[in-house]
């Protein structure tokens, strides 16, 4: 059985309640927050650390930082944009707050530079699958996030296409997590997450949003993002992604109760406050 505590360098995260992820995109072009944290095409650190502290004061458990958009047709961009968006915002939040910090990237160096400035957890949507990645976060020693996508950002979206979606991903993740540890990374450290509207059309992610219970079965903690995504748009009829906020948390709430250890999620106080209000019942029911 996986314990119920990981390690995340210095710092530990409990598992034996839903942990909420709190999303910081220091990106231009996110695809619901890009560029919100900018000022005349500058990141403004000042405003990106306010938002932070509110997220940790309502509630988030995790702040993940990223710095390299990753929605349907995103533009690339270099391992200096990345590191020169993400690694100043790392530093001055490990300075600040006493905070797990979860860094979203797929790029080596990224990875290397993050776990020398005091990341907690590598959240990556590639699974490791870049040149270098695997070494680096295995050299990190720290957890890391081993996402499903079909393709890349730029290409996902064009006809997705599974015999059988949840075995396919499911079989991805399994492989990925044995290259993982064939590195040296340890299992205990290997967290799962499905990639719900990576590669994915709304049928995909709603069969396997019905099979969280599978990935849960692995053992592995599974975290989920549903945050504000077509997905709950295609649902609802919501093209405007500030809109998807009641989608939003009621998915969130669904794969909690169906055993997601971590939820990643814009919205972190309507987020947490649905899930104490589900645990109070379940303490009531006991």
């Amino acid at each position: 059985m996986a314990s119920s505590i990981l390690h995340c360098g210095a710092k530990h995260l409990d598992l034996s309640r839903p942990s909420i992820m709190g999303i910081v995109n220091v990106t231009p072009d996110s695809f619901s927050d890009g560029g919100d944290l900018y000022d005349n095409a500058q990141l403004d650190l000042n405003k990106t650390l306010h938002v932070i502290e509110k997220m940790l004061a309502d509630g988030a458990d995790i702040i993940d930082i990223g710095g390299e958009s990753t929605r349907p047709g995103a533009a690339v961009v270099s391992t200096q944009q990345e590191l020169d968006r993400v690694i100043p915002v790392l530093e001055a939040v490990v300075e600040r707050f006493d905070a797990l910090v979860s860094v979203d990237t797929s790029t080596a160096e990224v990875i290397t530079e993050s776990s020398k400035k005091g990341a907690s957890l590598i959240n990556d949507v590639r699974a490791l699958g870049r040149e270098g990645a695997l070494a680096a976060a295995a050299s990190s020693q720290l957890p890391i996030c081993l996402m499903h996508m079909q393709n890349q950002p730029q290409t996902m979206q064009i006809e997705p296409t599974y015999t059988d979606v949840v075995a396919e991903v499911l079989a991805f993740l399994d492989e990925r997590k044995y290259i993982c540890m064939k590195a040296g990374i340890d299992s205990q450290k290997i967290i799962l997450d499905p990639g719900f509207g990576f590669g994915k059309t709304l049928a995909h992610n709603l069969t396997l949003f019905g099979a969280i219970d599978q990935f849960v079965a692995t053992g592995h903690p599974v975290l989920v993002g549903v945050s504000r995504k077509t997905m709950i748009g295609q649902m609802l009829g919501l093209e405007n992604t500030d809109e998807r906020l009641m989608g939003s948390v009621a998915l969130a709430l669904l794969a909690a109760q169906r055993g997601a250890a971590i939820l990643r999620v814009h919205d972190v106080l309507e987020t947490r406050q649905a899930i104490d209000v589900w645990k109070t019942t379940i303490k009531d029911e006991d």
